[in-house]
């Protein structure tokens, strides 16, 4: 025993020495695996003189793990119960011989205890509970709070060790979980429950005790019978506690017995059980007195308000009105209980209100639950009884009142964001509870949003600037989800969709809003409300507004210019936004829209500092100046869009193209030569440069090569030779400065933004791009992104794009090649590898798809066929990780093999005939090229051990393409390919090959050939 404190010692030592300490702690390790290692410790925390109180808790760690761990025999249980009975009666009995632990050690000696419980209740130690309750000093009348205090944090761990519903348990526990409180009702409970009244009484003046007493109380009712708490003599006991007076405000203990209450109230019983017992404690009564108590009501808006108190008692009205909805849906329950459910109802309602209506956000929040319960029921009905109708304005009162801004707060504060996610956090939920009552009743909702928002533009005529902004943001907010119920699909009074009486009332609202002159309030939230309700409704001013379109644009240019940092950022996106969706009704001003906000146009990058903050944040809450130029970009766009409606000719289109460029082109040439030489900041703004031409490029056209939906083509070609300088323009920024990612990833943008102006202009500067974007530096991650560019060019301008493709080509896979062939280090390396080589399978697929397939083979790229066709093969064998590319170099096997073996000279079908005639291969040879090189490459990977189509989906999708190769090369070659079969293949395979040629020339479906390779294979493993 001496080693053992010896041991605790060095290690609670500061000063020991570190290797000494290691020493220790081995030694203390080996202890509590050491069989007897435990016997000792038991000794050692019992003894007297006590030892450290460090040592002790040691040892009760050990002996913890010994009785969890060690499967202890009865004889060595026994004897840690007596030793360990012994020593609680010497500590805390009535004639205790020494001080009680510190809680920390009490908490560890009642889990120690507890673990005893669990193996000796049912067997050694029936009489837990009785030797317990002796501490207490009840038997004898003696007053021994220690002893008291010990009982109850037994009372406890027991309920945290067999009843708590949070933690999950093995099986064997859960059944001896059971079965220990299977016991405990049949043999102790009634004294538990009875040592409970008789403590409340005994000690009703020590607040200690009586806490203690209701959380153990709280914590068991839920597995106990309910008869044993709810009665008169333990209710006249529990309820004074609820609903005592205090002086402070503050009462911990009045807050436990209500928390008491709530688990009371929450158990789980037969619905006419509970409806009874809610009267039979005049629960009403009791909730209507704390409510009317001075904390929650005489304070109620001063720094004395008992939040605590109003929590507590709001989880108590969410807890009964949950179990009030729960009896009503019931459709068993008697007529009787019924009644009296929504008489409960009835009662609590108002008590729901008040507290959902609370200040306090956590109070409100607390009881939400419930009125979900609640409306969901009421949605169920068929029909809504006039008892239950009247209930729904009051809620729909308080929801709209609770989604105000409450007095305090102070919008865009930079130090109230916290509260301020906290608050919209909220109006989500509250949105969720309007939704249900404009489901429950549509005219109620809608006159009462309608009077709501008529009231407050009212008012704001009255008063003008005097007008608390609050007020005015809750109507404007309301005002927003109102689209939800006017227009679910955008379609406000189109043709084919009459007009609801809700979407009449939005145009109403809509009228009232733009005459109101609320675009001129100082606020920056009703400013920023404003702009976000005319671009979430440009449909209203499309079908029913247009006279006020003019004076919005107007307006929105103003506020584009506010200095608030807040509206700056999202306002120039909402202007974007106004003017795209409203193009065709505004293109007439485009000239006086640019001069008006020319002033917002000049780009001024800034480099990050090193304190730049790296936390991930809102796009509302980011202010860097990161932020504020992609928010810029956003006005470019919408220059583009305003300045080429179909109604504005090509040469104005082309002059406003040109106002915005030519200044950005002055600015990058100004900047290229400091950028070149390293500059960081002239770096930065050459790339907002080429952003912001490829964003304005965007603007005028998002029409996307080779797609037909789009009805509209390229621009003008006067506006596509504007915007061919633009491209000129990066280009050359992009050949001076093409090591720098940032410069090539913002050139990469502006190239697939441009496509959409340029149309096949873009094709003679093809070959610069690629110089530019496939550099020595680019990453195998900007090669992929490449090729996916390169697809849409190929595919959108086929019938234009031979010649040039024919001559870039091979500059393009020698690229390519060196970022597939590049060694990868790492994860992520991998992972672009994989995509390169896809993107790259997927290119040469376009382009053989597409007619364009002479390329491939055309005296300029014919030093590049057998690599190209060396890289295939080798991606086909590649197995591991690769099994999409894999799938992908087969197919593309496939399609030279069809589009170059010549015409059939053999059939598939389920009566197939002989082959006839000699293949007839688009160039000499390739026939046998076939068979040489695709054919050799499929049966490479079927032999290959890692190769198991049985086992894995995506390896039988290549499986499938190696048959349907192999049926191809037969119906290009025919007798030729089954000769290879005969004289290799098949002796190989040691077969005779009847079946394999059946199913190779009879499967109509390559996916019936796949199933015979793959039968076959599986019978050679």
């Amino acid at each position: 025993m001496a080693q053992i404190e010896n041991a605790v010692g060095i290690l609670s030592n500061p000063t020991s020495d570190q290797s000494i300490k290691e020493q220790a702690f081995e030694y203390l390790n080996q202890l509590r695996t050491d069989p007897s290692g435990w016997q000792a410790c038991t000794t050692l925390f019992a003894r007297t003189p006590r030892t450290s109180e460090v040592v002790r808790l040691v040892c009760l760690e050990v002996v913890n793990y010994a009785v969890h761990t060690q499967g202890l025999d009865q004889a060595s249980l026994g004897f840690l119960k007596d030793t360990l009975l012994q020593y609680c009666r010497q500590t805390y009995g009535p004639n205790a011989q020494q001080e009680p632990d510190p809680a920390h050690l009490q908490n560890k000696l009642t889990q120690t205890l507890t673990y005893l419980f669990v193996f000796l209740y049912q067997n050694g130690w029936e009489s837990f509970l009785d030797d317990h309750l002796e501490l207490t000093g009840l038997s004898t009348n003696t007053n021994n709070v220690p002893g008291v205090v010990f009982y109850l944090r037994i009372l406890g761990s027991i309920h945290d060790e067999i009843a708590d519903m949070l933690l999950s348990r093995q099986n064997n526990e859960a059944k001896r979980n059971t079965e220990l409180k299977d016991q405990l009702r049949a043999q102790d409970m009634h004294k538990v429950s009875e040592s409970w009244k008789q403590l409340l009484t005994q000690y009703s003046t020590n607040d200690t005790v009586v806490e203690l007493v209701l959380k153990v109380l709280g914590k068991w009712v839920s597995w106990m019978d309910i008869s044993l708490v709810i009665s008169q003599d333990m209710l006249g006991l529990l309820l004074p506690v609820v609903g005592r007076p205090t002086s402070s405000g503050e009462d911990k203990v009045r807050d436990t017995a209500i928390d008491t209450l709530n688990e009371i109230c929450g158990k789980k019983m037969r619905s006419s059980d509970k409806m009874e017992m809610i009267s039979f404690i005049n629960l009403r009564e009791i909730v209507e007195q704390l409510v009317a108590s001075p904390p929650l009501s005489e304070y109620k808006g001063t720094s004395r308000y008992d939040t605590d108190l109003a929590e507590a008692v709001a989880k108590l009205v969410n807890t009964v009105l949950s179990d009030i909805v729960r009896a009503l849906e019931d459709s068993q329950i008697s007529d009787d209980t019924r009644a009296r459910a929504n008489q409960h109802l009835h009662g609590f309602l108002p008590f729901l209100l008040r507290f959902f209506s609370d200040e306090y956000d956590e109070v409100c929040s607390s009881v939400i639950p419930a009125l979900t319960d609640l409306l969901t029921f009421l949605r169920k009905l068929t029909v809504v009884h006039q008892d239950y109708g009247g209930m729904l304005a009051p809620i729909l009162d308080a929801i709209i009142h609770k989604m105000r801004y409450d007095e305090t707060t102070t919008w865009g504060d930079e130090d109230e964001l916290t509260d301020e996610a906290e608050f919209q956090d909220l109006r989500r939920k509250l949105q969720n509870l309007q939704k249900s009552i404009a489901a429950i009743d549509q005219p109620l909702y809608m006159d009462m949003l309608s009077n709501l928002v008529a009231t407050t533009f009212q008012t704001l005529d009255q008063q003008g600037s005097q007008m608390d902004w609050r007020d005015l943001d809750l109507a404007l907010y309301e005002m927003y989800l109102f689209g939800e119920l006017a227009l679910p699909n955008q379609g406000l009074g189109t043709k084919n969709q009459p007009s609801t009486e809700a979407s009449e009332r939005l145009v109403v609202m809509m009228q009232k809003m733009v005459e109101s002159g609320i675009a001129n309030f100082s606020h920056p939230a009703i400013l920023l409300q404003y702009m976000e309700i005319c671009v979430r409704y440009c449909v209203v001013f499309e079908n029913h507004l247009s006279q006020y379109i003019p004076q919005v644009l107007e307006n929105f240019v103003r506020l584009v210019h506010h200095d608030h940092v807040r509206i700056k950022t999202r306002s120039w996106y909402l202007f974007h936004r106004f003017i795209k969706q409203l193009r065709a009704q505004v293109g007439n001003v485009a000239e006086t829209v640019i001069q008006s906000i020319g002033d917002l146009l000049p780009i001024k990058a800034e480099v990050p500092g090193d304190d730049a903050d790296d936390d991930m944040s809102s796009d509302e809450s980011d202010h860097s100046a990161d932020a504020l130029f992609t928010s810029q970009l956003y006005l470019f766009e919408a220059i583009g869009c305003i300045s080429s409606t179909q109604s504005t000719p090509a040469d104005k289109q082309a002059l406003y193209a040109r106002s915005v460029m030519d200044p950005l082109f002055t600015d990058m040439e100004s900047h290229l030569p400091r950028a070149k030489a390293g500059d960081a900041q002239a770096a930065l703004q050459v790339h907002h440069i080429v952003m912001a031409l490829g964003t304005l490029a965007h603007g005028f056209s998002d029409w996307t090569p080779g797609v037909t939906s789009n009805a509209h083509g390229p621009p003008d070609k006067a506006v596509s030779d504007e915007f061919s300088r633009a491209a000129e323009a990066i280009l050359i920024a992009l050949n001076q400065l093409n090591s720098s990612a940032e410069i090539r990833t913002a050139c990469r943008s502006a190239f697939s933004k441009l496509l959409g102006v340029l149309g096949s202009a873009v094709l003679p500067q093809l070959p610069q791009w690629i110089e530019g974007l496939l550099s020595q530096s680019s990453s195998k991650d900007e090669m992929a992104m490449f090729l996916r560019l390169l697809d849409q060019v190929v595919f959108g301008f086929k019938a234009e794009i031979y010649e040039v493709l024919n001559m870039l080509l091979t500059p393009l896979l020698q690229r390519i090649f060196g970022g597939l062939t590049e060694p990868i280090a790492g994860t992520d390396d991998e992972i672009q590898l994989g995509e390169l080589r896809r993107e790259y399978l997927s290119f040469l697929q376009i382009i053989l798809n597409n007619g364009l397939d002479g390329v491939l083979v055309s005296e300029s790229n014919q030093g590049f066929f057998e690599p190209m066709i060396s890289s295939i093969i080798e991606l086909a064998k590649t197995l591991e990780g690769n099994v999409t590319s894999s799938r992908l170099a087969f197919t593309l096997m496939m399609r030279m093999a069809a589009i170059w073996g010549g015409p059939d000279v053999a059939t598939i079908s389920q009566n197939p005939t002989a082959p006839s005639g000699s293949p007839n291969p688009a160039f000499p040879g390739f026939e046998q090229f076939m068979i040489d090189r695709f054919h050799s490459t499929c049966w490479e990977v079927i032999k290959n051990p890692n190769f198991r189509p049985f086992q894995d989906a995506q390896t039988k999708q290549v499986l499938t393409e190696i048959a349907g190769l192999e049926q191809i090369i037969y119906t290009k070659t025919g007798d030729v390919f089954i000769q290879e079969l005969q004289n290799n293949l098949f002796p190989s395979l040691g077969v005779n090959g009847d079946d394999f040629l059946r199913s190779l020339t009879t499967s109509t479906d390559k996916r019936q050939f796949a199933s015979y390779l793959q039968n076959l294979l599986k019978s050679r493993q």
